[in-house]
């Protein structure tokens, strides 16, 4: 055990009763950008790692479980609020009820009964980290957003304090961001649309942070009355930020095409067609994405269909 005062020394930390038995990498899994994220990273421990900016400035969170007990620690001037936050972002509060399971196919239906008990929806409630992420994503490969991400957090950001696995880094505030040239986005390869989404946001950071206390729909409408954010990317911001069940990442082609795929065995996926197969889980709907990404169900590149077989009715 550390001594008292050390580095290791949590600022401060709890052990809390989760209400389901946690599986961090399904429930934080959404906000790893990649291995080499400065931000979030989970230990081969089999602890889960978040650097943070909160209210209170930055901060970074540990979490480590035993079935449905949670050990979270803190370091920073930010750990009282990341403590605090543990119970949302680990979707403590989050109620599936409701949820349509015997309208999956079959095979998404095992997938849930060895998957949806062990998950549930986040709400790390940041809404300036999820949505400076999200629109880093707009538009480009998955590569280009994770370079780009690394890029921001590893030139302006600071050091996350506590004794992190590895050195990680805190998104800089919202001002810092402001500061950045024109130049500086390109050197990164960000595009001059994003770019500006993010500036044009960030001018208004203080009313979308008020999303935290919105009704998810008002929520939804707020951020895409912002210049360059749509469906989208107000999804992404729900998924992570809010806790939205409902939120569906309509736009997104690979999405479309891995969940038509997975209900129907149909190779060619749009939205109108992830609108139909997901009617019967509207509230839910971003628990049936979320399930055909953790069950790892992809369109293949080439290759026969999937056979679906359909036991709703039996």
């Amino acid at each position: 055990m550390a001594p008292s005062g050390s580095p290791a020394t949590p600022d401060a930390q709890a052990r809390l009763l989760a209400p389901y038995p946690v599986d961090l990498r399904a429930v934080l899994g959404p906000f790893l950008r990649g291995g080499a994220d400065p931000a979030s990273l989970f230990g081969a421990d089999g602890s889960a790692w978040r650097a943070s900016r909160t209210p209170e400035g930055p901060g970074s969170l540990r979490l480590s479980t035993d079935g449905d007990v949670v050990d979270a620690r803190a370091w920073g001037p930010g750990a009282g609020w990341l403590i605090a936050s543990v119970p949302g972002l680990l979707g403590f509060d989050d109620d599936a009820d409701g949820f349509a399971a015997d309208a999956l196919p079959d095979h998404l239906a095992d997938a849930w009964r060895r998957l949806g008990r062990r998950w549930r929806v986040p709400r790390s409630g940041l809404i300036v980290e999820a949505l400076v992420a999200a629109v880093l994503e707009q538009k480009i490969t998955g590569v280009q957003a994770r370079r780009a991400w690394r890029a921001l957090l590893d030139e302006l950001g600071t050091p996350a304090p506590g004794p992190t696995p590895r050195p990680m880094r805190v998104l800089p505030d919202p001002v810092r961001i402001r500061q950045v040239p024109s130049w500086q986005w390109h050197r990164w390869g960000v595009a001059p649309r994003q770019s500006a989404t993010i500036m044009g946001a960030l001018a208004v950071c203080g009313r979308l942070e008020e999303c935290v206390r919105l009704p998810h729909e008002e929520a939804r409408r707020r951020l895409v009355s912002i210049d360059g954010i749509g469906g989208w990317t107000a999804a992404e911001v729900g998924q992570r930020a809010l806790g939205d069940a409902d939120a569906v990442s309509f736009g997104d082609f690979h999405l479309a095409h891995h969940v038509v795929y997975a209900f129907t065995g149909e190779q060619d996926g749009t939205d109108e067609r992830v609108a139909q197969v997901l009617e019967p889980f509207i509230g839910h709907r971003h628990r049936v994405q979320r399930l055909v990404e953790m069950a790892g169900i992809a369109r293949p590149a080439r290759g026969p269909r999937l056979t679906i077989a359909d036991h709703r009715r039996h």
